[in-house]
């Protein structure tokens, strides 16, 4: 598993709800799969499928995409 730590003081918890909402009723082969989640102190961890690799972030900074391939991603 993997886990995102996101500080609620940060960011607006309206908006962080919508996500975790999104990702427990949308199942997807193409998106990581939401496990489970947990308040920690004003953290909120979010318990997520490991995908080897990185997140797709990490590979558009390292990686310089052509036009093409960047359709391709966003279209899965």
């Amino acid at each position: 598993v993997a886990i995102k730590r996101i500080p609620l003081q940060a960011q607006d918890s309206e908006d962080v709800l919508k996500e975790i909402l999104v990702m427990r009723d949308k199942k997807n082969p193409n998106i990581v799969t939401y496990l489970e989640s947990y308040l920690a102190n004003e953290d909120l961890w979010l318990v997520l499928e490991y995908m080897d690799g990185g997140s797709l972030a990490q590979v558009v900074r390292k990686i310089r995409m052509t036009v093409g391939q960047i359709a391709a991603v966003c279209w899965e």
